[in-house]
């Protein structure tokens, strides 16, 4: 199949099917976008062309090539200009055509994956104007601006960053510690975006999926302070909050394994058999609703890509890796264990990513059975956050199935065998 692919009748075909689907496309845009305009350079066979001309004159030389790009930008260069009498001001044909021209040259010289990625992205962006267009309407600039900062910081900064200890009692890397932050933070920004704009008319049991994603504390504070406000909805809230901690042991298992595979594999069944109990609790719940209760909208998020959030995650991450080596050496594998119990009435994020990363002279079994203790006490600090927030029927369900799912992890944690792992 791979030397087929590479055949030059093949490459040649695909280039000028290519061509064609993109001159369609672009018609279709024309007459979407402006359907009233003058009449427009190019049509479906002219993109044809341009494939074909730019496959041939890569074949025959890189001088022909060169000239051939050249007689087409002073072609379209023509045309802007007259364009610009005309106060309109769009370069996209030249851009697309540019990018068709190029074709040949992408799949003779480059693998094919990155031909159809390019190929896809151009009819994409094509179809995406109104989409764009209400995208820039609801999003607000200031988050473009805080992801834009992330991305600065990790792509510049990360690989610049040492990636041996910092000392004997910090066995972690400048390195690892940035990379959890940005690899937790993208976590948290996925649920954040899904919530914020993906989903932004949902109801109770969307939000604690959602906020599952983020943060299943933050989710459950903010559902039970709902539900001692609502009039009724008991059971529609309990699910809420439920359903949140069952995303939660999904997102400790997506953590675990970007980090370490092996203590992520040696955990997975312990937390997907929690992740289902809790949903099927959650669905009782769910199925015992009154449908007409009324959902209000709700956000349990602030952005997670905020710079202070994230330098407070990092400091967070260091002390926890310092005060656990310290415990290690002290009181070993039990003092672990009650450091992990303790810890899950925090935010047990830069706990778990601590264990994940750092050289702690630990086996995998007692990593793995600390993360799950950390994540049955964090159980039962949310069982207490709804009984204090609700003081209702929904926070007392919810309360009381909350304490069972820590008791059972953290009994889960305790028992964890070590030939799982």
């Amino acid at each position: 199949m791979a030397h087929l692919l590479h055949a030059l009748w093949v490459q040649c075909l695909i280039v000028t099917l290519a061509g064609f689907m993109i001159g369609l496309e672009m018609k279709s845009y024309r007459m979407r976008i402006h359907p009233n305009s003058a009449r427009q350079i190019g049509t479906a066979r002219t993109y044809t062309f341009i494939a074909i001309m730019g496959f041939i004159f890569q074949m025959i030389g890189t001088e022909l090539y060169l000239v051939g790009f050249v007689m087409l930008s002073a072609h379209f260069l023509f045309y802007y200009w007259h364009k610009l009498r005309q106060d309109r001001l769009g370069i996209l044909s030249f851009l697309v055509a540019s990018l068709v021209y190029g074709f040949g040259v992408l799949i003779t010289h480059f693998p094919i994956w990155i031909f159809a990625f390019l190929f896809v992205a151009v009819i994409f962006i094509l179809n995406a104007k109104a989409r764009i267009n209400l995208f820039v309407q609801v999003i607000d600039p200031q988050e473009i601006e805080t992801f834009a900062k992330l991305i600065l910081l990790s792509a510049v900064i990360l690989p610049l960053l040492p990636n041996t200890p910092l000392s004997p009692y910090l066995p972690i890397s400048a390195f690892k510690i940035w990379l959890a932050v940005v690899v937790v933070s993208l976590i948290s920004y996925i649920g954040y975006i899904l919530e914020s704009y993906f989903f932004r008319a949902k109801g109770y049991f969307l939000t604690g999926i959602l906020g599952g994603l983020y943060s299943s504390t933050a989710a459950t504070i903010v559902l039970a302070k709902k539900s001692a406000e609502a009039k009724g909805g008991t059971n529609i809230f309990a699910a809420s909050i439920i359903i949140a901690t069952s995303v939660m042991y999904l997102r400790l298992f997506v953590i675990a394994f970007i980090f370490n595979d092996n203590i992520a594999i040696g955990i997975f069944r312990n937390l997907i058999a929690l992740s289902l109990l809790s949903a099927a609790t959650a669905w009782v719940f769910y199925a015992r609703r009154k449908t007409k209760d009324k959902e209000e909208q709700i956000t349990t998020q602030s952005n997670p890509l905020e710079l202070p959030t994230a330098f407070l995650f990092a400091f967070l991450f260091v002390a926890m890796v310092f005060v656990t080596h310290v415990v290690l050496q002290h009181y070993g594998n039990t003092g672990l264990k009650v450091l992990s119990f303790i810890v899950g009435f925090t935010d047990i994020d830069p706990f778990i990513v601590s264990i994940l990363t750092s050289k702690f002279q630990i086996t995998t079994t007692e990593a793995g059975s600390a993360i799950l203790i950390a994540a049955g006490s964090n159980n039962i600090l949310k069982a207490l956050y709804t009984w204090f927030f609700s003081r209702r029927k929904a926070g007392m369900h919810s309360a009381f199935a909350l304490t069972i799912l820590g008791a059972l992890t953290i009994a889960a944690g305790l028992f964890l065998p070590r030939h799982h792992i």
